[in-house]
């Protein structure tokens, strides 16, 4: 269905409230309003608190649907996923949409979508099986990787965050092309930086998730003499609750109050051992924070001469790490003035013009080029 002539781009995109997807989607139409793009947010899976409403209702260009479908890999079965693809197929008909963006593969699969598809690969069980596993998977990961490749396959175009997260969906599925990478991107925070107080270090992220490794910076934090403290949900959407003894937990915070944290200034660590990019880091390097990160393909991609990399899953390795630069004022300086630099290569608008070429190529029928790195 071609566009509809001399008519704004009107933009389909799925989203989930559970994690960093959520402030991308909420950023990236932000951002592509600047542009003209009007966006309906579909959202799926658990529903958004009152918080994540009222920021998404001062968005301009932005209309949110709460749909009730369910979420990916939150699903009980394959046919669950098929009939989201089908429900959001019919939304974005419905809505008029020239362009659908999945920020979750599965409904592609199924879905008979009229219009051009780009699907936004953020992560998925096969690729955090691989990171944090490998060998044979379970069956309940299995067909979720079956449905995901399916759906990979039927889009018009396959994005990614960074290049590394590109080779490992690309190796994950056997893919013909590399996904497109497209760096995420936020706007600077405008907190003013907070006058100099007792060093700390502070972690943000689902807590709750294996992936992010929160246990082992809680283990690291049991070695220090200043706080290590953490931002986020310790239960995951399933019930479960992770134990974090020797966190300081501030639980989940909005926005506002990440960036409060951050202007003080303190070390920002991440152990995550699967983070295909990163947006609390991000964030923490736009605040011109020193960064201790675990030493990662993704995180050396986009950090490396702007951050100390500590091997992934050692405490002592992170508390180490965290004692010397609490230590040594000068190299945190040093740190987070490389880190804020290395930060303005991942700006927001650059994100949306770069997504914005997309869309308009997919549009023009000219999907192709998955590997070149054009927000870089």
């Amino acid at each position: 269905m071609p566009m509809r002539e001399g008519a704004r781009l009107r933009l389909l995109m799925t989203v989930d409230a559970v994690g960093g997807v959520w402030t991308y989607a909420l950023d990236l139409a932000g951002a592509l309003a600047r542009h003209g793009v009007e966006t309906v947010l579909a959202v799926l899976g658990p529903p958004p608190s009152p918080d994540q409403r009222a920021v998404a209702a001062r968005s301009a260009g932005l209309r949110l649907v709460e749909t009730g479908l369910p979420l990916e890999w939150l699903a009980d079965s394959a046919a669950e996923v098929e009939a989201t693809g089908e429900a959001i197929a019919a939304l974005a008909a419905a809505q008029g949409a020239d362009l659908v963006q999945l920020n979750t593969a599965g409904p592609a699969a199924a879905g008979r979508f009229r219009v051009p598809v780009v699907v936004a690969c953020h992560s998925c069980v096969a690729t955090w099986w691989r990171a944090m596993r490998g060998g044979p998977m379970p069956a309940d990961f299995a067909w979720r990787t079956a449905l995901v490749g399916r759906g990979y396959r039927r889009a018009d175009l396959l994005v990614a965050p960074s290049a590394s997260f590109a080779a490992a969906t690309r190796a994950a599925y056997d893919l013909p092309e590399t996904p497109l990478v497209i760096h995420n991107g936020r706007d600077a925070s405008a907190a003013p930086r907070a006058a100099a107080q007792e060093v700390f270090a502070f972690t943000a992220g689902r807590l709750w998730d294996e992936g992010k490794d929160a246990a082992t910076l809680d283990r690291a934090a049991a070695l220090l003499p200043f706080p290590l403290l953490a931002a986020g949900p310790v239960r995951g959407p399933h019930g479960g609750v992770v134990a974090l003894p020797h966190l300081r937990l501030l639980g989940q915070l909005p926005a506002v109050g990440i960036a409060g944290w951050l202007a003080a200034g303190p070390i920002f660590v991440s152990a995550a051992r699967y983070e295909p990019f990163g947006l609390a880091v991000l964030e923490a390097a736009q605040a011109g924070c020193a960064l201790v990160l675990a030493d990662t393909p993704g995180f050396r991609e986009l950090w490396d001469g702007a951050a100390v990399f500590v091997p992934p899953g050692g405490a002592e390795g992170f508390a180490t790490a965290l004692r010397a630069l609490a230590a040594d004022r000068e190299r945190r300086a040093t740190l987070g003035v490389a880190a804020r630099e290395r930060a303005t290569r991942y700006g927001l608008d650059a994100q949306a013009g770069a997504m914005l070429e997309a869309y308009h190529r997919v549009l023009r029928g000219t999907g192709g080029e998955r590997g070149r790195d054009v927000a870089a």
